[in-house]
């Protein structure tokens, strides 16, 4: 029976000896993983004080653009005012015209008449003018044929005299 216990005692011995043994392996195994976990958290926290950096460049260059966007909008808000307020005279000075117009023919139109009168008596002036004109050029004519024929005589002494 001694001897069973002293069996027993080894197989014990050896059994925690592998157990040991492969505990060793797997502990060597994961102390590896550990190494390489930790160099790539090493990796990845550089990486992320990288990008860190370049969004809160990107973040300060957004701020910049959108308050450069906000003067230029407040900008065209001048720009549209005035084009809105240059719009509204347009449209006044439209309307001015057509009320304008619209006085001119009703004035037209009460005048009718009065225009078709006018135009007659022009006419009549004018008619009458001609006549005035072609009963003096007869007697225009007849005075510049009696000149005519009185001038020969002088202007053939002062061409001979010469």
């Amino acid at each position: 029976m001694e001897i069973i216990l002293y069996l027993s005692v080894a197989v014990i011995a050896i059994a925690f000896l592998v157990l040991v043994i492969f505990l060793s392996r797997t502990l060597k195994s994961v102390q590896t993983t550990l190494d390489s976990v930790s160099r790539t958290l090493v990796g990845l926290e550089q990486q992320l004080d990288g990008v860190t950096r370049e969004t809160t460049d990107l973040l300060h260059k957004t701020n910049t653009l959108a308050d450069d966007i906000q003067k230029k909008s407040e900008s065209l808000n001048g720009i549209v005012s005035a084009v809105k307020d240059v719009g509204t005279s347009v449209q006044r000075f439209n309307h001015s015209i057509q009320s304008v117009t619209t006085a001119v023919d009703q004035q037209l139109q009460r005048n009718k008449d009065k225009i078709s009168q006018v135009v007659q008596w022009s006419n009549v002036v004018l008619e009458l003018k001609e006549k005035w004109q072609s009963r003096n050029q007869p007697e225009l004519k007849v005075e510049v044929q009696q000149a005519a024929a009185r001038e020969p005589e002088k202007g053939i002494e002062t061409k001979g005299g010469n």
